[in-house]
């Protein structure tokens, strides 16, 4: 007797990702889940389908994921002045003016993604109030650093948020004196929340969230996103609402599914083993987020020396080892997936030592060993400077690593000049975290970068700029596999949230998330898989994006 299928797809070069080359020719789905994956005869023989869908050869593969972006973040981009891909500093300065010019004076006036590293026209300096006066005296402008760890001011922003000669944050963040004293308008980490309260923010008003949010969730749909990680930063009021989702959902417009991770400690709801199973349950709590340290390009991600082009400082930490240790443990022994952001290789010494701390303490505490190996791995977020010694403990630890592959399309033409050769050659070691063991979850930091997949597996398997510079790759030694590179993003995604059993490859039994794509990503050029195009994308089945 033949089993009934809502869809049977057949023809296609379907890549269940299990292992590599593993491919097959037809797919069924039933109820969001899928119900077989084989040959096309056994498919026509075994199934009745609602619906038939003939791939012509086209390529299948499991829904992509981004394990680290910042959603709702991005849906406020929309309404700052973008300043990303400017490729001088007057550029810069010639968008921020046109936004004055439609501006009643007074008005508050953001700006985002500017990149001075990439400025043509001036050196690799963070630019200063100064500049930001150029382009208006009359309206307060704040722009933050595409790293988000740091943001500048104008003279007006200044004079409204109260930083005046002589200024001290605090501990966690900086804002920076000129030489008699007053603020230059650079404030770096969490000084940068300052003007956060103060500047009117248009995505509080319902009806413009809504649109925001479901212009980015379609363009998250176009490049094969069908499961994010979402992040909430308080240090830049980069909040993440459970009810947002939760409502889009509802109405039948959440095309992916969420995982949301707040920066607060938070009792996190338990899920049972039938919602667990449910593939229609898209929105669901992830971990607690923690900083340990800032970004190489605004040179606050800390080092173990100081950074070859500034003598005078080796980055900063955003809290004391001992503020770490006890925060971390504090999470673990709640439940909580302690996920952790480190850049420099100090600031990842320092994560390191807090797992082993969180590790020893909940022990002695009472948790047992089979508790702690149940328990979804500690997440350490972008890791992007290791040496031996780090990799080596890093492998022994039970954690998992969100990385960035895009990072290295933009950090490759400065990362030597920051930090010099030797410690460059220790930085984006992919290839080197691979082969010691670790699982590599891929993201994007969006909107730090784009958060198409594509570009970080291009990136992971190339080690080139978008424009394909340099010819042979950064450190061609650390290339990865397009098998690997594209784990990184299907795979090896759930592993994050503990849905390894539900989600990542194509399997009977688990949820039918899958992208049809344009080419074959195992066949053709590495070049060229910064082309791929996104055909279909389904969620548990349903057709979520067609290409038009």
């Amino acid at each position: 007797m033949r089993a009934h299928a809502d869809k049977l797809f057949i023809n296609g070069k379907i890549y269940s990702m299990e292992a590599e080359g593993l491919c097959y020719e037809a797919l069924a789905v039933k109820d969001g889940k899928i119900a077989f994956i084989g040959d096309n005869n056994s498919a026509k023989a075994g199934f009745d389908a609602d619906e038939i869908i003939d791939l012509g050869g086209k390529v299948m593969l499991p829904g992509l994921g981004d394990a680290h972006l910042h959603f709702f973040a991005y849906c406020q981009t929309f309404t700052t002045v973008d300043l990303g891909g400017a490729k001088s500093k007057a550029e810069a300065l010639e968008r921020l003016k046109a936004k004055v010019a439609e501006t009643p004076e007074g008005e508050w006036i953001r700006g985002n993604n500017f990149d001075q590293s990439k400025w043509d026209d001036c050196e690799d300096e963070i630019p200063t109030r100064h500049w930001l006066d150029e382009a208006s005296k009359t309206h307060p402008i704040v722009i933050k650093r595409v790293c988000l760890h740091t943001g500048v001011a104008n003279t007006l922003a200044l004079e409204k948020a109260g930083i005046v000669t002589g200024y001290d944050f605090g501990d966690g963040g900086v804002v920076e004196l000129e030489s008699g004293g007053h603020p230059n308008g650079i404030l770096r980490e969490q000084a940068t929340k300052i003007f956060d309260d103060l500047i009117p923010d248009p995505t509080k008003i319902p009806d413009v969230k809504t649109e925001l949010m479901n212009k980015a969730l379609a363009e998250a749909s176009s490049v094969g996103l069908t499961a994010i990680h979402t992040y909430a930063a308080d240090i830049w009021k980069y909040t993440e609402n459970f009810d947002d989702y939760l409502k889009l959902d509802h109405e039948g417009k959440l095309p992916l599914r969420v995982s949301i991770y707040l920066d607060t400690l938070y009792n996190k709801p338990y899920l049972t083993k039938r919602e667990m199973e449910n593939p229609y349950l898209k929105v669901r709590y992830g971990g607690y987020k923690i900083f340990s340290d800032g970004s190489l390009g605004s040179r606050s991600a800390k080092l173990f020396e100081p950074y070859s082009d500034a003598a005078d400082t080796d980055g900063l930490l955003v809290q004391t080892q001992d503020e770490l240790n006890e925060k971390m443990l504090t999470a673990y022994e709640m439940g909580l997936q302690p996920a952790v952001h480190c850049i420099g290789d100090k600031g990842l010494d320092c994560v390191l030592t807090a797992v082993e701390y969180t590790l020893k303490k909940s022990r002695e505490h009472g948790m047992t060993a089979e508790e702690q190996a149940n328990r979804d791995p500690f997440r350490i977020i972008h890791a992007q400077m290791a040496n031996p010694d780090l990799i080596e403990r890093m492998s022994k630890l039970p954690l998992i690593v969100d990385i960035q592959p895009i990072f290295l399309a933009t950090d490759l033409h400065w990362i030597e000049e920051r930090v010099g050769a030797e410690r460059a050659a220790h930085s984006y070691q992919w290839k080197t975290y691979i082969e010691k063991g670790l699982r590599l979850l891929g993201g994007s930091d969006c909107p730090v970068e784009s958060f198409s997949p594509w570009h970080g597996i291009y990136a992971a398997v190339t080690r080139k700029d978008l424009d394909g510079f340099p010819k042979t790759g950064y450190h061609p030694e650390e290339k990865v596999s397009v098998y690997d590179a594209l784990c990184m993003f299907t795979k090896n995604i759930p592993y994050g949230t503990g849905q390894e059993d539900y989600l990542g490859t194509l399997e009977v039994g688990k949820f039918a998330d899958m992208v049809v794509i344009d080419r074959n990503i195992f066949e053709i050029a590495e070049d060229d898989i910064l082309n791929i195009k996104v055909e279909y994308t389904y969620l548990a089945g349903k057709e979520v994006y067609r290409q038009v």
